[in-house]
């Protein structure tokens, strides 16, 4: 089944770059490509790398995978929770406040790889099992409505930009 790109009336304007990186693409196509993407990035990555930060004041890389696994698990209620019809607002979450009290510094590469193929391959199973009639389900989280569609959209999205800043700042390797 191919999810149709969400309309701009699906999602807060904020998130509108994470459907955009999404494009055209198939974005159950994707999710899946992306579990083989993300474990070649992470394969290369060695100790040293884990604690770099680009400049002073941004992630270490390895608070950028915890932030990753933090929002796909979040994400994915979100899309749990509307799927479900559930009605009740949902509250956003301090990305900075999730780092900063995630105490990510001892945590090893296999521990995040091993983490988000979960995380992941669980997500597709729930995905896998949505209607088209479910996709176009609402909710409200963070004072904004979003479809499911739009979330699995941004699911993707979200996994894109972080892996394009590692790449582009962090200077790391997609093999």
């Amino acid at each position: 089944m191919k999810i149709s790109r969400p309309h701009p009336s699906e999602y807060g304007h904020f998130y509108r770059g994470y459907i955009d990186k999404v494009a055209d693409q198939d974005v159950r196509q994707l999710l899946d490509k992306q579990l083989n993407t993300y474990q070649s990035m992470i394969s290369h990555i060695d100790e040293e790398q884990m604690h770099y930060a680009y400049t002073d004041g941004k992630w270490t890389v390895a608070q950028v995978l915890g932030h990753i696994n933090d929002t796909e698990r979040i994400m994915a209620y979100r899309i749990l929770r509307f799927s479900r019809r559930d009605k009740t607002e949902l509250p956003g979450f301090d990305e900075n406040e999730y780092v900063l009290n995630g105490d990510f510094k001892e945590v090893t590469k296999d521990s995040f790889l091993d983490e988000f193929l979960h995380l992941r391959k669980s997500n597709l199973v729930l995905i896998d099992r949505l209607s088209d009639e479910v996709l176009a389900f609402t909710g409200e989280s963070n004072g904004m409505i979003f479809s499911v569609r739009a979330l699995i959209h941004i699911l993707a999205g979200h996994l894109k930009h972080h892996m394009d800043i590692l790449v582009e700042r962090y200077k790391l390797k997609i093999l």
